[in-house]
């Protein structure tokens, strides 16, 4: 049995179409289709488990509204009325949740099986975008490997993809940031008035965040000194800029909060972490972690994860791509180094310090799995002590308030409607936010040159759903 499930976030209507199970859904659209009208007619979803990504028991049999791209009302099927001339939507059976946020991914430098700086062009930003977007991935932050203004171009474009926040360029001694080939992507500072000028100078493009690498590389590199650090956070705090650190060390975690830092893109690595950082994160409450899992994905598995031979892979690898993956799992790593991470992330949750979702994609260890990296961290982060919830909760509401992206990640009125809708519950398993059944996003996707074998005669199919309708 076919279902056309009407969008009319769109004008004109888009439909998607597919079979009784859900196993099977595309959403069709012109190639020429005009932006969203002003106002358009409002859509009733019914049916559905919804988890609000706010950490409370979710709604069963829920029905929502959303009309001009925000979620107008949320209730339950027959307690919520549909709006004059709203259209349905059933979905019954299945899970809806909020699009996720990732707060460290690194993009423009892969693509195919190169990694260099002569990748970083607006084509390839934009395509990685999409890549997020079909994933289910609402918005990301580059983090400090921007290169000139070319991400700040591309943050202001209308595009079809994931929300691109930018960091710009990041911060560190020469030569001694980013992994290669990112590592002339940041200022290089060797005095406190350089790096309050670099700081300035970057202020002048509002970037999202900045970013310092505060990390000797296992003595390959020199680490940023304390004082320019602590200059640079003074003067990106003077221009209302927050700071983030790459960080591997207890003791540097230590001093950057003595220095105002707001927050971290890794988790300490080098040591379990002590009672002095616990009391030290109490008294900044709004201190953040992203922890990367993803990078230590070899040693944290040890063998190869069952989810290498799920069709999600699919949607956005090439063949080489997966076998690339794959085989990355044949040289686990360092386990006892992932094992302290875990239990360095776990006690970070246990007390209650704020996790963010992050997976360095893009980077040296994330490589080139945008999206598909973002729902394997959520896996992870269970896999660290949280529960599935906490797991959601991470990748949603908290993600999207460290980014300052008040209307993203959670499903509420006045909210905007970027969420996911899933064939399985993943609070009972959160391997099953991969089963994606749906992307509804607030951006128009697709149109990924990764992704052209979707396109279909003179219409655009938005990988909405998975696998390719039959």
């Amino acid at each position: 049995m076919r279902r056309v499930f009407v969008d009319n976030h769109t004008t004109p209507v888009t439909f998607w179409v597919g079979n009784n199970h859900g196993a099977s859904i595309v959403k069709l659209e012109p190639l020429d289709a005009p932006s969203a009208a002003p106002s358009t007619p409002a859509t009733l979803f019914e049916g559905a488990r919804l988890i609000a990504g706010d950490g409370r028991a979710p709604i069963e049999n829920a029905a929502f509204v959303v009309q001009d791209g925000r979620f107008a009302r949320v209730g339950t099927t027959g307690a919520l009325a549909a709006p004059a001339g709203a259209r349905r939507v059933d979905l019954t059976g299945k899970t809806v949740m909020p699009a996720l946020v990732d707060v460290h991914v690194h993009l423009g430098y892969r693509n195919g099986a190169t990694f260099t700086a002569k990748n970083y062009t607006s084509s390839n930003l934009i395509d990685e975008l999409d890549r997020f977007s079909y994933y289910g991935v609402a918005a990301v932050l580059e983090a400090g490997t921007g290169r000139g203004v070319l991400p700040f171009q591309v943050r202001e474009q209308a595009h079809s993809g994931t929300r691109l926040l930018t960091a710009g360029r990041g911060f560190a001694m020469p030569n001694a940031g980013p992994g290669v080939p990112m590592r002339d992507a940041a200022y290089g500072v060797t005095t406190e008035a350089e790096a309050r000028g670099d700081v300035r100078e970057l202020a002048a493009r509002h970037p999202d965040f900045i970013k310092i690498w505060v990390d000797d590389r296992n003595g390959t590199v020199e680490k940023l000194k304390p004082n320019l650090y602590r200059a640079i956070i003074d003067e990106a705090h003077a221009h209302g800029i927050r700071v983030m650190a790459h960080i591997a060390a207890l003791e540097d975690a230590k001093d950057l909060l003595r220095a105002g830092i707001d927050g971290f893109g890794h988790v300490v690595r080098d040591k379990e972490i002590d009672q002095e950082l616990f009391a030290m994160l109490r008294e900044r409450p709004d201190v953040f972690f992203v922890e990367t899992l993803w990078g230590e994905r070899n040693a944290i598995y040890g063998r190869k994860p069952s989810w290498l031979q799920e069709p999600f892979l699919r949607g956005t690898l090439s063949a080489e791509a997966i076998t690339q993956l794959t085989d990355g799992f044949a040289t686990p790593g360092s386990a006892d180094s992932a094992q302290r991470l875990l239990r360095n992330v776990a006690a970070l949750n246990r007390a209650g310090v704020r996790l963010g979702l992050g997976t360095d994609t893009g980077g040296v260890t994330g490589g080139g799995y945008f999206g598909l990296a973002s729902l394997v961290e959520l896996e992870l982060l269970v896999k660290a002590g949280l529960t599935a919830s906490q797991a959601i909760v991470a990748g949603t509401r908290t993600s999207a308030t460290i980014l300052g992206l008040d209307a993203l990640g959670t499903i509420a009125a006045g909210q905007s409607a970027a969420f996911v809708v899933l064939d399985a519950n993943p609070l009972e398993d959160i391997a099953n936010t991969r089963k994606i059944a749906a992307v509804y996003p607030r951006w128009r996707g697709g149109r990924s040159r990764r992704v052209a074998d979707e396109m279909v005669g003179a219409a655009i199919v938005e990988r909405a759903l998975r696998p390719a309708m039959t």
